[in-house]
């Protein structure tokens, strides 16, 4: 069973009608016992760090999703903030991140952007895939995705970075480290591309 974590937060119902059109079969559930019994999970999610974190803690989510990601390694995808959630800290806020990368939630460094790029980084933009990726796969070089974030991931090591987007700077728009997977744009927003990176997650992980 896939479980789509509904914490408050984020495009739910967008991310559950993108399953259904990729063939998927999925629930949308806040039950903490529904995600113990769940096969493979997705954290969506619109928001602040702080937010989403108190969200999962007060709802007895963070525990769970412990127990069931870590323990028991079930796939997981985070979509935006739901990515963001993977990493130990952020710099929107000063909640504990759920730590199982080695990465930290950064603002977009306004000094490298420059006068003529903004923040929030919104709308359309190509992706690089730099590592093979089951996440990623069956796209071409250079898929285009939704984005709509004012902050994004860096990581520790680099090689969990499958893909890059550029805004000013090359940033990580998908994370792949065994059974972790994350993107920082919307995939339920993406048309094909983000039906086709979700039919590889329910596919290959």
């Amino acid at each position: 069973m896939l479980v789509i974590v509904d914490y408050g937060l984020g495009n739910r119902r967008a991310v559950l009608n993108m399953i259904l059109r990729a063939g998927g079969d999925a629930r949308l559930s806040g039950s903490p016992e529904d995600i113990a019994r769940a096969d493979k999970l997705i954290l969506p999610g619109v928001g602040s760090f702080d937010r989403g974190m108190e969200q999962l803690r007060a709802l007895g989510l963070a525990e769970v999703l412990e127990a069931k990601v870590v323990k028991e390694g079930a796939p997981i995808l985070g979509i935006c903030l739901g990515m963001q959630l993977f990493t130990g800290r952020s710099e929107e806020g000063h909640a504990s991140g759920l730590g199982w990368l080695d990465a930290v939630t950064v603002r977009f460094d306004q000094a490298r952007l420059g006068r003529s790029l903004r923040v929030p980084h919104m709308g359309w933009s190509d992706v690089s895939v730099v590592r093979e990726s089951r996440l990623l796969g069956n796209m071409g070089e250079s898929p285009r995705f939704y984005f709509c974030h004012s902050y994004h991931v860096r990581c520790g090591d680099d090689a969990d970075a499958v893909g890059l987007c550029e805004h000013g700077y090359s940033f990580p728009a998908a994370i792949e480290r065994g059974h972790l997977a994350g993107v920082q744009f919307h995939p339920e927003k993406s048309h094909k591309w983000g039906l086709r990176l979700i039919q590889n997650f329910i596919e290959f992980f």
